[in-house]
């Protein structure tokens, strides 16, 4: 005997229309009472191409590009670097990964890249990485993925170019080439305020910078810091850092030339207060 199915089919149809209906009331009426919770990435980096990570992406990106930059080392390394860290980590400072294998670039203490403490330290460990670069004969004219498998010999050596675009845009943002490019959304509860902040602020400049390019950073006991550039290329480069900085040193806010950054917002605005000294300082404020 043949079963009739099809008036069961429509209820059961009608029925998830009205549980559908019935979360969208739902949530229409509780939008204006709770906050629901921002999904996805919370950094956007914008220069010729878009790239977005999660705040712990970015910081770490910023970090490699300023161990870079610290070492005179030109964009094209900072772009290699990238992509070997997003292939080896998704940008992540990692405690395990193939065999002893840790951190950002997945170097192995057992092939002498360092003891495992050291290598989970991004700064250190990108120092390693450009040290080594900077051995390989001819790599600034190689292609991105033979500079980096150059130094990384993995069994994938193709694997490094799938990132090389993002890298660029990357790399061209953080070395100060791109102006207002790096955006991050940060909630207004911040994990530390006021003279705490300002003193982790200062604290995780002067690890990526050194003490002798940051020794025009001036940091206030509770509002933050200030930052004396040479030009507007210089400026982005540390309003950049800050930014990408911005989830674990309690930043708020961002002023650079004729813009700001507001953490909650996450995006650069024209300032509508600027003074004479806008092209010469970045000014940094940390939640009171």
């Amino acid at each position: 005997m043949q079963v009739r199915a099809k008036p069961i089919v429509g209820v059961v149809a009608v029925l998830s229309l009205a549980v559908v209906a019935g979360v969208v009331v739902l949530i229409n009426n509780l939008a204006g009472t709770i906050k629901l919770p921002v999904l996805g990435p919370e950094c956007t980096v914008r220069a010729d191409g878009q790239v977005t990570l999660d705040t712990a992406q970015m910081a770490n990106a910023a970090t490699i590009a300023a161990v870079g930059v610290r070492r005179n080392m030109p964009e094209q390394a900072i772009v290699v670097a990238l992509a070997t860290a997003f292939q080896e980590s998704k940008l992540e400072n990692l405690d395990s990964g193939d065999r002893d294998s840790v951190g950002l670039f997945q170097q192995r203490p057992s092939q002498g890249w360092g003891t495992v403490e050291e290598i989970k330290d991004p700064r250190y460990s990108a120092g390693k990485f450009y040290a080594a670069l900077k051995k390989v004969k001819g790599w600034e004219k190689m292609r991105v993925t033979d500079a980096a498998q150059k130094v990384q010999r993995s069994a994938y050596p193709e694997a490094y170019e799938k990132w090389a675009d993002e890298s660029k845009v990357l790399a061209a943002a953080l070395t100060g080439r791109a102006t207002g490019a790096v955006e991050c959304v940060v909630p207004d509860i911040p994990a530390v305020r006021g003279a705490e902040a300002a003193a982790a602020l200062l604290s995780s400049l002067q690890l990526d910078w050194g003490k002798k390019l940051t020794g025009q950073a001036r940091s206030a006991e509770v509002a933050g810091l200030t930052v004396e550039v040479a030009d507007a290329s210089v400026g982005w480069r540390f309003a950049h850092w800050l930014v990408s900085h911005a989830s674990a040193t309690g930043l708020e806010r961002v002023r650079f030339g004729d813009l700001e950054w507001h953490a909650p917002e996450g995006k650069w605005q024209p300032v509508t207060n600027g003074d004479g000294n806008a092209q010469a300082q970045v000014v940094a404020e940390v939640f009171h």
